[in-house]
């Protein structure tokens, strides 16, 4: 997924493929946390129980990134 590629890279846990530096930037990263967290209440009802599952995962993973980066700063 993108939006989780694209949060991981904001919250510094992978280098950005453009420029190969860990860089962390908290707004970019909750953006696209939140857009994740948007896609999963707009297509309630609409995944199969794998897509739910992974989805509610991955969220719930790139939370708990997004704390531990902050708890950090």
């Amino acid at each position: 997924m993108m939006l989780a590629s694209s949060a991981v890279i904001a919250l510094g846990h992978a280098p950005d493929p453009l420029t190969g530096q860990r860089q962390t930037d908290l707004v970019q990263a909750a953006d696209a946390i939140d857009l994740l967290v948007l896609l999963r209440e707009k297509t309630e009802g609409h995944r199969s129980g794998d897509e739910s599952r992974i989805l509610d995962e991955l969220i719930y993973d790139l939370q708990v990134r997004y704390v531990q980066v902050t708890r950090q700063s």
